[in-house]
């Protein structure tokens, strides 16, 4: 949790924008994966029911792609900031890489699920994904072959809520970094923060549709205007 204390607790929603320069395409934009992918194929229970395999071909491309991928200088900056700064720092990420671990950073949460977790959709057991992964991979809890990617789908609830929800009325700092701000539960992130007194920061390419929610924005490429902003908070 998020404590009140020395320094404040800082809150960091991180979205695709983060990953992007790491070369993991982001999905809102004008040639991201949204408009490549019919979602109701790859990214739905209703899909997975239809053509497992489809999905399967999907995330293990995806998986591939994110384990290819270095942490960039955001993501670097980030966990300097979880270091050095003198209070806590949570990070919750709509993005179901790994690249935060990896930079260093050991307070995440991922919201959407992670590419390197399988779960088992008949008993909900859950372990490491391989790299590539099939339908007729076995659960190594019930031996079904109803494995699927560890992966928060469209019409399905987000992980961690009830940790987050308590973290944002806590939270000092709030900071979106890199996402659009227009799915829900996260779009409201901002403005239950603002409500519990928070200061609140957008951090991303260019003005979200939100953006007049936050107390303050910085805007450009995130390998920039991120480690601006952890320099300047650390002084």
């Amino acid at each position: 949790m998020i404590r009140r204390g020395a320094g404040g607790g800082i809150f960091l929603l991180t979205g695709a924008g983060v990953s992007a320069e790491s070369g993991l395409g982001t999905f809102r934009d004008k040639s991201g994966l949204w408009t490549r992918y019919d979602l109701t194929e790859v990214a739905t229970p209703e899909g997975f029911a239809r053509n497992p395999q489809l999905v399967h071909d999907f995330y293990n491309a995806r998986r591939e792609n994110a384990l290819g991928a270095a942490p960039n200088a955001a993501h670097h900056a980030l966990a300097r900031l979880e270091a050095e700064w003198p209070g806590d720092v949570l990070i919750v990420t709509q993005n179901v890489d790994d690249l935060h671990e990896r930079a260093g950073s050991r307070n995440v949460l991922h919201m959407h699920g992670s590419l390197t977790g399988a779960l088992c959709a008949d008993c909900g057991h859950r372990w490491p994904a391989p790299a590539r992964m099939s339908p007729a991979d076995p659960c190594p809890e019930c031996s079904l072959a109803q494995t699927r990617p560890d992966i928060v789908w469209f019409g399905e609830y987000p992980y961690h809520m009830e940790t987050i929800w308590q973290a944002l009325r806590e939270a000092e700092i709030f900071v979106a970094i890199g996402t659009s701000g227009t799915v829900f539960p996260a779009a409201a992130f901002v403005q239950d923060a603002a409500r519990a007194g928070a200061h609140t920061v957008e951090l991303n390419l260019e003005r979200s549709a939100g953006a007049g929610d936050f107390s303050d924005g910085r805007y450009g490429p995130a390998t920039e205007v991120v480690p601006a902003w952890v320099a300047e908070m650390l002084g």
